[in-house]
């Protein structure tokens, strides 16, 4: 049955609601949606083990700080999210020493941008490049779960770990006394890093006000109805003012999206930074990890650059990746050599490094050695490194094939 609404029932709703006591209604008034800008305006820090704690109570983060409401907590909770956004970029470029890249790289002053980090040596590094992938939502460059850096710490929640340990083995060493040195061998050099930034799409603006049509002109009607008509008019206007409150009680600003060019999905964002800036890497070995939506944004990368990408990536970590091999219609070259390339840490109960069994025929699975989806990344941190390892030893050691007229042509084949 078809519902047909019309403007009595429209205006009947608007009737209605301006009826009701709206303070009643949302039993309190919410308080102002005016949060601090800066980690001390919180009155938070992270101290000397990365973990986020009240400046004078040494507490966690505390999420119901005023009770009984939700929507306030939760505007709290995403406004300290970002200032933790803008602290990881901090410790990328001051910690890490990474440099905050700008794309599209020809990009007009005044088009939407976004950003990657990057090495110094990322692009000229002859031997290694790593290139790291976080997964969908509020999470930017440089993280892997919001949550587990403010209700956790940096090390479990950022790349940092993995930024530092490509990069300076020594370090990382330093900084984590559990971690044998057994795995830790790579060549002096280290690696080059990209960080990707795949959900940074689309920058928001104020939407532009739709400017209200004054009436037509209606001097020659008669008073009594043009006062009747001012009287409607008027009414109209306090219903919808009194919808609007309820709609939107703070008055916050409505916002549009603009996306960035060749940018504007964590797909998109995959290929061009390929396009840009790997592939022009001087690396003879490039390795990726990828988290969660990650893994489908390599998955759909490989498809579209498959033999770029077989010619340059030695191996793939994937942790916890919501790819499938079907839905994106990855063909049958593309699964024979993810199964010889990758491995995918999964969340499970059983010890690290435990086979799992799946259902899809494309990558070895195994135990990411917790069942916490957002943790996979960082309990399959010394596992990752020692499967890149082997997988680079294995592709010093061996032969290179001999360019013959069959092989020449097989490789234009698949091109």
């Amino acid at each position: 049955m078809k519902m047909n609404i019309s403007k009595f029932h429209v205006i009947s709703f608007l009737d209605l609601l301006s009826r009701i006591d709206l303070d009643e209604l949302m039993k309190k008034d919410e308080p102002p949606l005016d949060f601090p800008d800066t980690l001390e305006g919180f009155e938070y820090a992270f101290n000397e083990k990365g973990q986020l704690r009240h400046i004078k109570t040494g507490e966690p983060f505390v999420f119901n700080y005023r009770e009984d409401l939700h929507r306030w907590n939760q505007k709290r909770y995403e406004a300290l999210g970002e200032i933790i956004t803008k602290y990881v970029y901090e410790l990328l470029e001051k910690d890490c020493n990474l440099k905050k890249i700008s794309i599209p790289v020809d990009a007009t002053e005044s088009e939407p941008k976004s950003f990657i980090f990057m090495s110094e040596d990322a692009l000229t590094n002859p031997q290694k490049l790593m290139v790291l992938i976080h997964g969908s939502g509020v999470v930017r460059a440089g993280q892997w779960a919001r949550r587990l850096i403010i209700n956790e710490d940096l090390d479990s929640g950022t790349q940092i770990p993995f930024i530092k340990r490509a990069m300076d083995s020594s370090q990382i060493c330093k900084e984590h006394k559990n971690i044998t040195f057994d795995w830790l061998q790579t060549s002096m050099e280290g690696y080059g890093v990209i960080v990707l930034n795949p959900n940074e799409n689309y920058i928001e603006v104020e939407k532009p006000k739709i400017p209200v049509q004054s009436s037509s002109d209606s001097s020659d009607e008669p008073a009594e109805k043009r006062e009747r008509k001012d009287k409607v008019s008027k009414e109209t206007k306090k219903r919808r003012d009194f919808y609007e409150k309820y709609r939107n009680p703070q008055r916050e600003k409505e916002m549009m999206q603009l996306y960035i060019r060749e940018n504007g999905s964590p797909e998109e964002h995959a290929v061009y930074v390929w396009d840009h800036f790997i592939a022009q890497s001087a690396a003879e070995k490039v390795f990726f990890v990828a988290h969660s939506y990650g893994g489908l944004a390599f998955v759909e990368l490989m498809i579209q650059r498959e033999a770029d990408v077989k010619s340059k990536v030695t191996a793939v970590a994937l942790t916890d990746s919501v790819h499938n091999v079907w839905h994106q219609e990855a063909g049958k070259t593309i699964r024979e050599w993810m199964r010889e390339n990758c491995c995918n840490w999964v969340s499970s109960s059983e010890p690290l490094d435990t086979s799992v069994e799946s259902m899809l025929p494309d990558c070895p699975r195994v135990s990411a050695g917790t069942d916490r989806h957002e943790l996979t990344s960082w309990k399959s941190f010394p596992s990752i490194f020692k499967f890149f390892t082997e997988a680079s030893e294995a592709k010093s050691s061996s032969p290179k094939p001999a360019l013959t007229r069959r092989s020449h042509r097989i490789k234009h084949e698949e091109l």
